[in-house]
């Protein structure tokens, strides 16, 4: 069957591989990885008919890779790292080029091919990371910008490199060369300008018209794949063409649902290049030459992870930033094979070295997963070692702090705080560690104060002892521990408000004296509950009772020791439960000419009339006596059925049992 026998075998060979990996809790890519080793050429067993095929296909897997990142990526998220990756990322490489050189010199290499392998390891791997901070939740986070940041200007770095490396004996040609391809790239950008604000556009407005979802599929799957294919017959990168793509794409009011279409195809193709690079390690050469192998990865992660820790640092980054960046970073891209192909295809390189960067870069991604994990862990070993950081303060008021409200993180729940606080003029501080939200934070003027509230030099900082309140805001439950137990040693009555994820961690909350607890996904859920029992027509008061039992089992704890708190809850869920409505009487109306009293409203319907409106003139609370008159605005009051209630009353449509009352 050719291909198609191929493809299922690898499917089937990575669905197991997917499965052993879930089981030992290792990432999926470990598993694709050894897949594509078992299939591969140099294994017994299912061997693939023909691996380049296979190859092929994985290309574009990556193409479709840098497409999503091209609809996801935004020049304003990259303006925040803009910095790090136009000028740090070509430093980075510089060194990583210096390392590879000294390495490759060691191990008694001529200078040309020492020079290959200090660029072949200087470019990370984007199909590798984005796959990690995918599987651990990270995307969005600072560290994650950084390395995307920095990896973008490494694909782009890719092009030049391709054209100077094999020209290194003759400059005078690999300048023209890179010229020539400058020339060429230049063009491609301003064709694609023309594209993505002109034609493409109008063709996806067309498109979106006919309501097809799979040619809607189509339509962007060719728009990425054939824009990166005619960049390649332009002199580019297949993938650079597919990331610019995405990132025209981007710009258009579908880009939401382009990525979400696209993601199932990229995952599929995504599979298909790790095992493919599984599919090129040969065991026999790992074996007789491990000590090789070995020395190159360990002198490789140990290397890239220093230079980009530094850099990351040197660039103003703190915290836990340069851990994540430095261990995240450090192992040899997927772009490294395509240039190493191209040092083999012009005789730059030897088959040795090819095999050795191969084999040291499959090594380096399968250990990404596994070491990336190590950030958090160092990170709070150096807290340790080193408790106290320097702490720097930005808009603390003159007076100091006094009966303020000190905020724990200013993600999007502790900034909407801050941001009620200031517009209530109440004094508070505000703890981050989020360079960019400080920044935020420091242009609308809150104080704030930079350090790792889980200190206790940070809280006497923030004058823990004066403080009325301490929200906690972040989500990590080990943090909001750390911080608690310090509060409680600092300052033992003072209030503290923080945030749990499940009924489990509101009980360990409770026993170490938090009782003002806010479940953010509990708290969604029963407002979605109770929409969609509303939708159903289920009477409000069953609703609402339903919903106080659920609170009632959940929040026992913090009712039995707050009075208080359980006062607050059953005032919100009864505001809820009442409407105002504004009702106009038209003539018809049964109400016309007879007074509240006498119409037993109350009675009748459970609603009270607590205003009327009449001839531009309000009167609040009308007596017993007043009497209706067509086109009376009457404001009235009561739940939902009962409301609904007084809008048949008022319609006439009760007449009978207004007089039934009555009499």
């Amino acid at each position: 069957m050719g291909i198609a026998a191929d493809i299922a075998i690898i499917l089937v060979a990575a669905l197991i591989g997917g499965l052993v990996a879930q089981r030992l809790k290792l990432p999926l890519i470990i598993g694709y990885i050894l897949a594509g080793v078992l299939v591969g050429p140099y294994t017994a067993g299912f061997a693939i008919s023909d691996s380049h095929d296979i190859e092929l296909l994985a290309e574009i897997g990556v193409a479709l890779l840098l497409f999503a990142l091209g609809i996801e990526f935004s020049f304003k998220k990259l303006q925040l790292v803009r910095r790090i990756a136009l000028i740090g990322t070509p430093l980075q490489m510089l060194l990583t080029i210096v390392l590879g050189l000294g390495i490759g010199q060691w191990l008694g290499w001529n200078w040309i091919e020492s020079l290959w392998l200090g660029a072949l390891i200087s470019l990370s791997s984007t199909m590798v990371i984005l796959k990690t901070l995918m599987n651990q939740g990270r995307l969005g986070t600072l560290s994650s910008r950084v390395m995307i940041g920095m990896l973008i200007v490494q694909d782009l770095a890719v092009v030049p490199l391709m054209i100077i490396l094999p020209t290194l004996n003759n400059l005078e040609e690999g300048a023209i060369a890179l010229f020539l391809a400058a020339g060429r790239a230049a063009l491609f950008l301003a064709g694609m300008y023309y594209l993505g604000t002109r034609l493409i556009p109008y063709l996806m407005r067309h498109i979106v018209q006919w309501n097809s979802r799979e040619l809607f599929l189509l339509t962007i799957t060719a728009i990425g794949l054939g824009i990166g294919y005619a960049t390649y017959l332009f002199g580019l990168s297949f993938a650079f063409g597919a990331f610019v793509a995405g990132m025209v794409l981007s710009e258009s009011d579908y880009s939401h649902q382009a990525l979400s279409d696209i993601i199932p195809l990229r995952d599929l193709f995504g599979l298909l290049f790790f095992v493919s690079v599984g599919m090129l390690l040969d065991p026999t050469y790992l074996l007789e030459n491990m000590g090789t192998v070995l020395l190159v990865v360990l002198l490789v992660a140990v290397g890239k992870a220093l230079i980009f820790s530094g850099i990351t640092y040197a660039f103003g980054y703190g915290n836990i930033v340069p851990f994540a960046v430095g261990l995240g970073l450090f192992q040899i891209g997927e772009f490294s094979f395509v240039l190493a192909r191209v040092g083999v295809s012009t005789n730059s390189i030897s088959a040795e070295l090819f095999s050795l960067i191969l084999t040291a870069a499959i090594m380096t991604m399968i250990l990404t997963p596994l070491v990336s994990e190590l950030a958090e862990p160092l990170y709070k070993l150096r807290r340790r070692w080193f408790r106290y950081e320097p702490l720097s303060t930005m808009n603390m008021p003159v007076e100091g702090l006094h009966d303020h409200v000190i905020i724990v993180g200013s993600g999007r729940v502790g900034h909407y705080v801050a941001h009620v606080l200031r517009r209530l003029e109440r004094p508070l501080v505000v703890i981050e560690l989020d360079q960019r939200r400080i920044d935020r934070l420091k242009e609308e003027g809150v104080p704030i104060i930079y350090g790792d509230a889980s200190q206790p030099m940070v809280l006497e900082m923030a004058e823990v002892e004066k403080a009325r309140l301490i929200v906690i805001a972040i989500p990590s439950f080990v943090d909001v521990h750390s911080i608690v137990s310090h509060v409680r040693q600092l300052k033992p009555d003072l209030h503290i408000l923080a945030r749990a994820e499940g009924a489990e961690q509101l009980a360990t909350l409770h026993e170490i004296g938090v009782f003002e607890v806010v479940q953010p996904h509990f708290e969604a859920g029963l407002e979605m509950m109770r929409q969609t029992l509303l939708h159903l027509n289920l009477p409000a008061g069953e609703i609402q009772r339903f919903a106080d039992d659920v609170r009632q089992e959940l929040y026992a704890p913090l009712y039995a020791v707050h009075e208080d708190y359980e006062k607050l809850v059953r005032l919100k869920d009864a505001a809820r439960l009442l409407e105002l409505s504004w009702v106009t009487l038209l003539p018809d109306s049964s109400l016309v000419g007879r007074s509240i009293g006498g119409l037993g409203i109350r009675a009748v319907t459970g609603a009270s009339v607590v205003g009327v409106m009449r001839d531009g003139r309000f009167t609040p609370n009308p007596h017993a006596s007043f009497r209706f008159a067509a086109g009376d605005v009457l404001a009235v009051m009561g739940d939902r059925e009962q409301c609904t209630a007084f809008q048949k009353l008022v319609g006439g449509d009760d007449e009978e049992m207004v007089e039934q009352v009555k009499g």
